[in-house]
């Protein structure tokens, strides 16, 4: 098995990623369905939809593909991603089934260990590929783009810390079905934002400042670059041990969003000096633009008496929406303009595949983001603006997920 076979195993993770999103797109929409159609989905189920599904699953296979190459290296287990894949794939369904009422306890002990025992291979497959060049100071990058190596570099180094989180948080998450030493105390919300704050954001991040310059031919502001990743980094940390404490929720609120808001002016910033126009960049500049608007509800939460909304109706909605702008519109959007970047749909022959419907797919997700907003702050909750936001953006999904899938099959 050489690089082709990675490659092939790389789409493979995306396309289940693409699977899980549709899923959870569909749970979500059916958890705000009137109370009378009996429709009852765990917030768990959905978070571990799009946390271990979705999210990681696109981060296992673009890391496969492209962290070797950023690090001037191969990977060095090429068979790693066929083992790893069944393994996660399984364990995120497990994750995602074991909270609805009825099934066994253990089906989330399964899930956990085998969701684990993926991220052992995968990290285990980098660690050996990288063990030479951990701080990725050999950036792979040609003497025609030399300017750019000080960036490269930079990114480089968070790429381990990246891999760090993901262990510790797979661990907080054995944590929560065994009973064993250490991290027990994370609980689940704040094991969710070590995976996806300290995983998937930073290699955002970390993977953002070397690629998206390149999509769009340009150079990244090196104050934004020093500021995001050393932000990126600590944020999650501080957050997951200071969530709802005071001064340490606070401190983990502003470096997160100081690490957003900072990618975001600087991939506006190269958008705007850039002469490209492609469907993609329009999709990861609204999912920055969500994750703005993300992060301020973070500071809401932050620098507001949590306690006074967190049960009632209103106020969980928006802590919903909060997740919701962050993974589904902050990763989630730019998930699927590097996607539409790597695999364009107009390579397709089939119906539909072109660059309006990728357009489309992305309007509905942010549209439909937007109007969830707009109907969990309204004085009197807008019942309707949130169940017509989510379905928005479910067909949105089944959009991507039909011009990614199409792709690939064609392929």
């Amino acid at each position: 098995m050489g690089a082709g076979a990675v490659t092939r195993w790389a789409r493979r993770f995306v396309a289940a990623s693409a699977v899980f999103l549709v899923a959870w797109q569909v749970a979500a929409f059916g958890a705000v369905l009137p109370a009378q159609t009996g429709v009852a989905v765990p917030r768990q189920t959905q978070v571990a939809l799009a946390v271990y599904g979705f999210v990681l699953h696109t981060v296992f296979g673009k890391v496969y593909s492209l962290v070797p190459s950023y690090f001037d290296r191969s990977l060095a287990l090429p068979r790693a991603p066929a083992v790893h894949f069944p393994l996660t794939t399984v364990g995120a369904v497990g994750l995602a089934v074991a909270p609805v009422a009825g099934v066994p306890e253990v089906v989330g002990a399964l899930g956990a260990l085998l969701w684990t025992a993926g991220v052992v291979v995968f990290v285990s497959a980098l660690a050996w590929t990288l063990r030479d060049n951990p701080t990725g100071r050999e950036t792979g990058t040609s003497d025609a783009n030399a300017d750019r190596r000080p960036v490269d570099r930079f990114a480089n180094a968070f790429v381990p810390v990246v891999l760090a989180y993901l262990l510790v948080g797979s661990y907080a998450t054995l944590t929560l079905h065994l009973e064993l030493p250490g991290f027990a105390s994370l609980g689940f919300a704040r094991t969710a934002h070590l995976l996806a704050a300290g995983t998937a954001a930073l290699l955002v991040f970390a993977v953002g400042f070397r690629l998206f310059p390149r999509f769009l031919v340009g150079s990244p502001p090196r104050a934004l670059v020093g500021v995001v990743l050393p932000a990126g980094a600590t944020g999650p940390a501080v957050l997951a041990w200071g969530l709802y404490r005071g001064a340490w929720f606070r401190a983990g609120a502003v470096l997160e969003a100081l690490a957003v808001a900072g990618f975001a002016l600087a991939y506006a910033v190269l958008f705007a000096r850039s002469e490209r126009r492609r469907v993609g960049f329009y999709a990861v500049l609204t999912g920055v633009a969500s994750g703005v608007l993300g992060v301020l509800v973070g500071l809401y939460f932050a620098w507001g008496s949590f306690a006074t909304f967190t049960f009632s109706g209103t106020g969980f909605g928006l802590v919903e929406t909060h997740f919701r702008l962050n993974v589904l519109g902050f990763l989630g959007l730019t998930i699927v303009g590097a996607t539409y970047q790597f695999y364009p749909p107009t390579v397709g022959t089939f119906p539909g595949a072109s660059d309006r419907t990728a357009l489309a797919s992305v309007a509905l997700v942010g549209v439909g983001l937007l109007a969830e907003l707009v109907g969990v702050l309204a004085v009197e909750q807008a019942d309707s603006a949130v169940v017509a936001g989510r379905a928005s953006a479910l067909v949105g999904a089944l959009l991507f997920a039909g011009l990614l899938l199409g792709v690939f099959a064609e392929r």
